[in-house]
């Protein structure tokens, strides 16, 4: 092994990583602890930002990654999952970074783990602090996998951790409770350090956790918050009465102001290593794109391609669909992973779909089109819902359906709006090649 490379293309890596731990998901810091300690440095040579929470912490990401690039910092950010390519994981200011430079990473790594079994996040969470380490970006900012306590991107101690919001999500790993949850989430803060909390009616756990370990409690609606301002834009406002007037945020929704907050006071936290004016912030806003949320592409159909895949996540798109002006009717194709519960993702929908098409992805863990018609048996009795086993006929089906002026969401989980982002896609390289 000293002088040889185990793979040497990007899918061979990724096939085997996901096959060198016996669990897809193991959390714990142990395995990732052992392994930095032989490939990287004790303290990391960046400012370093966190971001957790159930939803909108990849729209948090997204917003401070585009400020810090408008204000000139070549930044680091590795987030999770991907829609099209793995290399989405981790950007390096502003771009994906390649297949070489992964797989030069991922032999880095297998080299320094020895005998530890890593699991693919973790593999995928080295190689991206890995690639940091040695490109020396301005900022890094980290997105949390799952929970925080207990997740890979949580071995680093950041300067700055943010919760954008606690909901009912992935209570297999996380407890049941907004409380439990709220626990585990609030394990990426730290003692004398900023504790941004993006959610006004957080549970009461979340910043108890943060006094609790010493940390420096942000909240919105308490020591930040934003207003609508009379002329149009918004306020962002923090004390002692520093007032921000600022743009639209470029992604929709009225959700993504407590985002845009949190993003916002994590960077102000920093501005004595990372100033960052004002104008800045609003070219960031303005610039801040993130796939598969609420993405519209317009046409004589139009689709919508929105990742929700909880219950609070259905919430925020149901508030999007409500402003959305859809001339005809609206179809939606589900597909669901199967630790998800698709009831909760369906009704906060129900008043603006017409007809709904059940399906499932490819992916391994995906929910059976059988077991998804039966846990929405009583939300959607038939005719209401067509199924398919497979997701391309689902999407032909609805299309076949579909009349100039109708709209088409596809809904349910990252892997299902991935698959039909391609097909779309290749679809419209098609046309336009044709």
């Amino acid at each position: 092994m000293a002088d040889m490379t185990r793979f040497d293309n990007l899918d061979a890596w990724l096939s085997w990583q996901m096959q060198l731990h016996p669990k897809a998901i193991a959390l714990g810091l142990e395995r990732v602890a052992a392994v930095w300690e032989r490939l990287g440095p004790a303290s990391l040579p960046f400012p370093l930002v966190t971001v957790g929470g159930t939803n909108g912490k990849g729209s948090c990401v997204a917003m401070a990654e585009a400020i810090c690039r408008a204000a000139g910092y070549r930044t680091g950010v590795y987030s999770s999952p991907h829609l099209l390519r793995y290399n989405e994981r981790v950007r390096i200011d502003g771009e994906d970074v390649s297949d070489a430079l992964l797989c030069e990473s991922f032999e880095r790594i297998d080299r320094a783990r020895g005998e530890t079994a890593l699991t693919y996040f973790e593999f995928g969470t080295l190689a991206a602090l890995d690639l940091f380490v040695r490109s020396a970006p301005d900022v890094v900012i980290l997105e949390v996998g799952l929970g925080g306590r207990l997740d890979a991107v949580n071995l680093w101690d950041a300067d700055v951790s943010v919760v954008t919001s606690i909901g009912l999500d992935h209570t297999a790993w996380l407890g049941d409770s907004p409380d439990e949850i709220a626990f585990e989430k609030a394990g990426i803060f730290r003692p004398d350090r900023p504790a941004v909390i993006g959610q006004r009616d957080a549970p009461a756990r979340l910043r108890a956790e943060a006094l609790r370990r010493g940390s420096l409690p942000v909240q919105l609606g308490r020591e930040i918050d934003w207003t609508i301002g009379d002329g149009g834009g918004w306020i962002w406002s923090a004390p002692p009465g520093e007032r921000l007037a600022l743009p639209e945020p470029a992604m929709r929704g009225p959700f993504q102001y407590d985002n845009a907050s949190a993003a916002i006071a994590a960077l102000r936290a920093l501005h004595e290593r990372l100033p960052i004016s004002v104008n800045a912030i609003r070219a960031g806003l303005q610039r801040a794109r993130l796939p598969g949320r609420f993405q519209v592409f317009p046409g004589t159909l139009t689709y919508i391609l929105d990742v929700a895949h909880n219950g609070e996540a259905a919430q925020a798109l149901a508030a999007n669909l409500r402003a959305f002006a859809c001339r005809g009717r609206l179809r939606a194709v589900l597909a669901v992973l199967g630790d998800k519960s698709p009831v909760s993702i369906v009704e906060p929908l129900l008043p603006f779909v017409s007809d709904w098409y059940l399906t499932q992805s490819r992916d391994p863990r995906a929910m059976p089109v059988e077991m998804l018609s039966e846990r929405l048996a009583a939300v959607l009795p038939k005719p209401a819902a067509a199924t398919s086993s497979d997701l391309d006929a689902a999407l032909g089906a609805a299309e076949a359906a579909s009349e100039p002026g109708d709209a088409l969401l596809v809904v349910g989980s990252f892997t299902s709006v991935g698959a039909v982002l391609r097909h779309f896609e290749g679809s419209r390289a098609e046309r336009e090649g044709g």
